[in-house]
């Protein structure tokens, strides 16, 4: 965003990537609204850099290290957005959990808590604030508007708990026990492919995240929880990728008997 000669590379790599081998200069610069001639000229720049390599006549690959760049920036990008966000947030309407009974137009104190937004009493110290739009009971949800101030929050992590393939034992090649223990008394288990699934029930958990584990879980570290993702081996390189990135960290603990 603060380079247009970057955000134009990034814009042209992830054209490349999207068509590669066979690339149209023109059809380049019509998606992104530039000249042909400015694509040419930033492509030789990224054959030069390293991020483009040439196959011939309009033919293009993105390389590793131009794989490493679109990521790095996609991460860069993701800070800008969730900073956009930050400023929407304070000029714009919020809903909230009410922590205690509140009053129409009274001054209230923002934080996180489990994932949710809660409105208290200002209690005049720092963090974020607002003013309550209508009365609410407690329990209640709230709109706030006139938000000052950044709502304090951590990202949260993921466990990733490794079950064998169906090629490998799935979830009979499993350790139960340490299943078991991994998941006991965690408010927030998903599971990704069938022998995950599998191995949960075994152990008598049935009320799991299945569909959308892995998006659900991902907005969930984003709120400041901890989860832990029940995954089958397969698909964990792939997982692993979407969590980096996020930017969220995890750990992988692996499951199979030896």
């Amino acid at each position: 965003m603060r380079s247009k000669n970057l955000a134009t590379k990034f814009q042209i790599l992830l054209e490349i990537a999207r068509k590669q081998p066979n690339i149209q200069q023109r059809e380049v610069a019509r998606q992104i609204n530039t000249t042909a001639q400015a694509v040419s000229g930033y492509v030789r720049e990224m054959v030069n850099c390293g991020w483009l390599s040439s196959q011939g006549r309009s033919q293009y690959r993105v390389t590793r290290e131009g794989v490493d760049w679109i990521l790095r920036m996609s991460r860069e990008l993701q800070g800008y957005s969730i900073f956009v966000s930050r400023v929407v947030r304070d000029i714009s309407t919020s809903t909230a959990i009410a922590a205690g009974d509140l009053s129409e137009g009274q001054q209230v104190s923002l934080y996180m808590e489990n994932g949710l937004l809660f409105a208290s009493a200002y209690n005049g110290g720092g963090g974020a604030k607002g003013v309550a739009i209508s009365s609410a009971e407690q329990g209640w949800d709230v709109g706030v508007s006139d938000v000052e101030g950044l709502i304090s929050l951590e990202t949260g992590e993921i466990i990733i708990c490794k079950i064998p393939s169906v090629q490998r034992g799935c979830s009979r090649n499993t350790n139960l026990d340490r299943l078991r223990i991994e998941v006991n008394e965690v408010k927030h288990v998903g599971a990704i492919g069938i022998e995950a699934l599998a191995a949960l029930r075994q152990i008598g958990l049935e009320s799991v995240y299945f569909y959308g584990a892995k998006e659900a879980a991902i907005e969930a570290a984003h709120c400041g929880l901890f989860v832990t993702l029940v995954c089958v081996a397969d698909a964990i390189p792939a997982l692993a990728q979407s969590l980096g990135e996020e930017g969220i960290n995890y750990r992988i603990i692996d499951l199979e008997q030896t």
